[in-house]
């Protein structure tokens, strides 16, 4: 895909994959090593991404802290086998372009470590996991839940068609905050609807950072990113991305009647997102997925600033 830009004018990107037998899979007998790679349990950083997004919606509209418990491991066991789900599809679809990227080709159906009928097997399991999970909540959140699979089949395809397939997964990532809102309220209300937005920027930042490890093979096999569409413009766009994600989350705590000190307390995750965007080198794939990592902390920063204002 023609991003518009002479490649020349990129510094290159070092080889590097971030496949590792690490986590549970270190632990886990060979033959079912495959599946817990396939499904990313080495790599536990996606599934609280997934997560995250409904702990700040329990955190600002639980009824109560059992209430709140019970919907938090729900949706932690949710999010571990959804994001699994998803990455099974994602890799069907792009297992002949995963085998041209350096970071991707050990994937199991890339290496042919799985088969594509082992992986639907699979995925028909995860799948089943996460209906009786759903099914433990309310009909909004049900009715949420089922109207995710459209965007969590149709991600892969946004790289081929778009040069802003982070925009798709925005959409994906953050689709807890709704979800979750309506798990813990029985109905969809606006600060749901601000908190998802606010998802949808901060994913929208990390993703961009997460896809300069791989802007050189993307450019090479023709797909799009957010990454080789910004390039040296990527620490602006951040900082704007994380900004908007702040002023939106503060006019979800408005919106839910949280205390004050909510607002006050957004300034550690801020004060994160500002360090990320200070730190980032987009020729450092390394840096890169550290930094991607480190926005767990940033989203549990978030919920902390919810939960202070319930107090």
């Amino acid at each position: 895909m023609d991003t518009g830009r002479d490649p020349s004018d990129r510094k290159a990107v070092a080889p590097y994959t971030d496949i590792r037998r690490e986590g549970l899979s270190a632990w886990l007998p060979d033959a079912l090593v495959p599946y817990a790679l396939l499904m990313r349990l080495d790599r536990p950083i996606g599934s609280w991404l997934l997560f995250l997004p409904g702990l700040w919606a329990f955190a600002a509209a639980a009824p109560d802290w059992g209430r709140g418990a019970w919907l938090t491991l729900l949706f932690a066991l949710g999010a571990v086998v959804m994001r699994g789900a998803g990455c099974v599809v994602n890799d069907l679809w792009d297992r002949d372009i995963d085998r041209r990227v350096e970071r991707t080709r050990g994937r199991p159906l890339a290496s042919g470590a799985v088969s594509p009928k082992q992986a639907l097997a699979f995925l028909a399991g995860l799948l089943l996991v996460g209906l009786a999970i759903l099914l433990q909540l309310p009909p909004a959140a049900i009715g949420l839940g089922v109207a995710s699979l459209l965007p969590i089949v149709l991600y892969p395809l946004a790289k081929r068609v778009t040069d802003w397939p982070q925009a798709v997964l925005g959409v994906v990532f953050t689709w807890a905050a709704p979800m979750g809102w309506a798990s813990a309220t029985g109905v969809l209300e606006a600060p749901a609807l601000l908190l998802w937005a606010a998802g949808f920027a901060w994913t929208l930042a990390y993703d961009t950072i997460y896809a300069h490890q791989d802007r050189e093979d993307d450019a090479m096999v023709g797909i799009g990113s957010s990454a080789l569409t910004l390039g040296e413009r990527t620490r602006p766009f951040l900082g704007v991305a994380f900004a908007v994600c702040i002023l939106l989350l503060a006019a979800a705590g408005w919106a839910a009647g949280l205390h004050p000190v909510f607002v006050a307390a957004l300034l550690l995750p801020a004060a994160h997102f500002s360090w990320q965007v200070h730190r980032l080198d987009i020729h450092d794939p390394g840096l890169c997925l550290r930094l991607f990592r480190s926005n767990r902390d940033a989203g549990l920063l978030i919920a902390l600033a919810l939960l202070l204002g319930r107090l």
